[in-house]
């Protein structure tokens, strides 16, 4: 738990602290979010205000990370730690940056052009695609001294599901279509200031206390698993706690600065980026399809965006006013305040909700 505290309050210094000096960077470099004309209230007056500044948590998460493995030397004797970087930490933290790069590039492109159009739908896809083929590889292929690897040949729910075995080349699609689903899910969230950040603070907490929990009934710690029934088997649960705290701390200190009136966004760099981070957590404490409500708000808003397209496709008619959802309300005549808290509201009941099953299935076992 130590480790997991020490990252999360570096990430937070760190990500506190250096989000005013991207602000002077990108404002300087005239590096502002181009904003198109939809007419909604929340457009007005944000032209010109910096983008990119998800790269400032990703750098904090990346230097927390190292003093969280820094605060592992000093575990008191016998407990498990991961002192050295592992597979888990390579995979997540990549899918952290390489999903960030590619949101970098689209924002870039933005800035440059001096209008929204960046990276092309396909093209970010395909930028996906490939990040997420890389690092499943990975997952599923390098294993541990024990055999462990980072992802399971299984469809997990609280834990892997038995009967649903995809094989590795299945299990690698279904990586691939989950840190592509969740990462996008997270981008079409970051519409108003703060929605966004608030929300994945909230779903990398969630994922922090799993990881923990995990670490304290590990199957590789045999202590415990010589006087328990019930463990789990994933791999480097320390090492996923330790990212996910380090995340959540470094989105606190950022939402400090981008919460309403935002003084920066975090942009695609950053939102592609976290949502590939929080596909990749599900994946390493096999809650894949329990990850669905944990990040409830980033489905409910993914949902309702394919409800929009099909229908408007299909029919000629929308369902909602507009999409992603939370410019619908605000066309309803919801200020944007109100908007983001009661999202937060909605990723938090969520983020309990699943939490609670979680917990459920250990006292059920161990009960």
């Amino acid at each position: 738990m130590r480790a997991a505290i020490v990252a999360a309050g570096v990430a937070f210094i760190v990500s506190l602290l250096g989000t005013p000096l991207a602000i002077r960077v990108f404002t300087a470099l005239k590096a502002g979010q181009p904003i198109r004309s939809l007419g909604l209230a929340s457009n007005e007056g944000k032209r010109g205000t910096p983008a990119m500044g998800g790269v400032v948590f990703i750098v904090a998460t990346v230097v927390a990370y190292v003093a969280g493995h820094l605060a592992l030397t000093t575990l008191p004797e016998g407990q498990i730690a991961q002192v050295k970087p592992t597979m888990t930490g390579i995979v997540l933290l990549g899918l952290f940056v390489f999903c960030g790069a590619v949101g970098f590039v689209d924002d870039f492109l933005k800035v440059r052009r001096r209008n929204s159009d960046g990276l092309s739908a396909k093209g970010k896809l395909l930028g996906q695609a490939i990040i997420g083929t890389g690092f499943g590889i990975a997952a599923l292929y390098v294993a541990s001294a024990n055999g462990q690897t980072v992802a399971s040949e299984h469809i997990s729910f609280i834990r892997d599901i038995s009967w649903l075995d995809v094989g590795k080349v299945g299990s690698v699609i279904v990586f691939v279509f989950v840190i592509t689903a969740m990462s996008n899910g997270v981008n079409l969230t970051d519409g108003l200031d703060g929605l966004a950040t608030g929300a994945s603070t909230l779903v990398l907490g969630a994922y922090a206390l799993i990881g923990y929990w995990q670490y304290r009934h590990w199957c590789a710690d045999e202590t415990y698993a010589r006087a328990n029934d019930y463990c789990y088997q994933v791999r480097d649960p320390l090492e996923i706690a330790m990212i996910a705290a380090a995340a959540a701390g470094a989105c606190v200190g950022f939402l400090w600065w981008n919460t309403s009136p935002a003084r920066i966004f975090m942009g695609d760099v950053g939102a592609l980026g976290l949502g590939a981070l929080i596909g990749g957590l599900a994946v390493a404490t096999r809650t894949t399809l329990l990850s669905i409500l944990i990040g409830g708000l980033f489905f409910i808003i993914t949902v309702t965006w394919v409800i929009q397209i099909v229908s408007y496709r299909t029919t000629g008619r929308r369902v909602f006013r507009m999409v992603p959802l939370h410019h619908h309300f605000e066309l309803a005549g919801w200020s944007e305040v109100n908007i983001v808290v009661r999202f937060w509201i909605v990723a938090g009941v969520c983020v309990a909700a699943g939490l609670g099953l979680f917990y459920s299935d250990f006292l059920a076992v161990v009960g």
